[in-house]
């Protein structure tokens, strides 16, 4: 995707309206991955075929001989890996963060895998020293050479024990889906396992692979030689309804969020049912409007982000926002990704002495107004960005926000979705 995408947001804007969710983002990206695998086509439902991301694995697909044909319209993805192949490309600049995963596919089709050096959000180290320990003791030979890394295993990955010393979100997926092209039984211990997680299982089950997921920490895996086609639904971004949510409350709009995941999400809405807000609700949506402050305002409130079923980090931006607005001092503490801050200091350009910031930790002292009229801030990650816009929704006069295709990358059809909010925000950049 081109960088230096710019957003022009005239604030004041109120949306009303009703916006669908999107499927999740971290679940399709690594389906889409895992697809690979099959044998036969597979076709992907619920897919947010707009995603940076997603988009920039149809490319490497291609490019490796593999099919994939893109219905935005439908949100719909078939995949044929039939002729995909191990190939030197000419560039290995793909900015996708879990490259990683793209590996069983080549893997199971030739034995051999290049892939790019991971990329993605700055948002503290992301190594991934834990997936060459997951394809060496599935008995791969792993080189890191200049432009990319190297993983060969000629005869294919074996069955294997593998004991994650912390427990780990990338490592998991990646352990579970080379697991599945081994033929035998994989154990994998210090998995973490999230709703995305589960969505990945449930795809895998529907290949063919058996899985049996003890407790929420150790998984076994019987792999298959031969692995069938799958037609599969991706689930709703559980990150995506909690944004739509919060920006109606900020705005004070009128907003029916359709598509909502629940079962993932429901100790992130009891913290917004604590802080004062009573939204309306039934098994698939959530409506917020200006009744939904109980006091009319939002109260003041302290959590921590952590592991699924609580806040995850992606989610913490916005409560740090909801912070700034509530009738008090609020603190949001962050140890999973203490370094998810940066976007403190861009915030802080609106909300002059509203927060304030150090590693795992944020405070916030509500109820200070936007100063001043029209800022320009700049993109730090993907959901940091996203409450850059937001705020910029809620500011008096203009805010530029530079580098928003930040949040482009984890938001599908984003502009579309607000203008039918009746929102709209003038993307410079974006098709030069």
């Amino acid at each position: 995707m081109k960088s230096n995408i710019t957003a022009k947001i005239k604030g004041g804007q109120v949306p009303m309206g009703k916006v669908r969710v999107s499927g999740a983002k971290n679940a399709a990206t690594r389906v889409l991955a895992a697809a690979l695998i099959s044998d036969d086509q597979v076709t992907l439902n619920n897919f947010p075929t707009e995603l940076v991301d997603a988009n920039y694995k149809f490319d490497f697909i291609r490019k490796s001989g593999g099919k994939v044909e893109v219905d935005s319209d439908k949100e719909t993805v078939v995949i044929d890996s039939s002729e995909l192949k191990d190939r030197i490309l000419d560039d290995y600049n793909f900015p996708i963060r879990t490259t990683y995963l793209l590996v069983a596919g080549l893997i199971k089709k030739g034995g051999q895998a290049r892939i790019p050096y991971p990329g993605g959000c700055k948002i503290g180290n992301r190594g991934y020293d834990l997936h060459i320990m997951v394809w060496e003791k599935m008995g791969a030979v792993v080189e890191e050479l200049d432009d990319y890394i190297q993983i060969t295993a000629k005869g294919g990955f074996r069955p294997a024990a593998i004991d994650f010393p912390i427990s780990t979100i990338g490592g998991t997926e990646s352990a579970l889906i080379c697991a599945s092209i081994a033929d035998g039984v994989t154990t994998i211990k210090n998995a973490y396992i999230s709703p995305e997680i589960e969505c990945l299982i449930d795809f895998l089950k529907s290949l063919g692979v058996s899985i049996e997921v003890v407790g929420n920490s150790f998984v076994k895996v019987t792999g298959r030689k031969h692995l069938q086609g799958s037609i599969f639904e991706v689930m709703p971004d559980r990150i995506e309804a909690l944004t739509w949510v919060v920006l109606g409350i900020l705005t004070g709009g009128d907003i029916l969020v359709e598509d909502v995941p629940f079962s993932a999400m429901e100790i992130p809405l009891i913290h917004l049912k604590e802080a004062g807000i009573d939204f309306y609700y039934n098994s698939k949506s959530i409506r917020v409007s200006p009744e939904c402050l109980t006091n009319g305002v939002i109260q003041p409130f302290e959590l921590a982000t952590g592991t699924h079923p609580g806040i995850i980090s992606d989610m913490q931006p916005f409560y740090t926002l909801l912070g700034l607005h509530a009738d008090g001092i609020s603190r949001v503490y962050d140890y999973r990704y203490p370094e998810r801050i940066k976007y403190c200091g861009e915030l802080d350009k609106m909300y002059s002495g509203g927060l304030k910031w150090e590693k795992g930790s944020i405070t916030t002292y509500g109820k200070k107004e936007i100063t001043p009229k029209g800022a320009v801030v700049q993109s730090t990650d993907l959901r940091g960005s996203m409450a850059l816009v937001m705020a910029g929704l809620v500011a008096e006069g203009e805010t530029i926000v530079e580098n928003v295709e930040m949040a482009l990358r984890g938001y599908n059809k984003l502009e579309s979705k607000l203008r039918d909010l009746g929102v709209n925000i003038t993307i410079i950049g974006l098709n030069e």
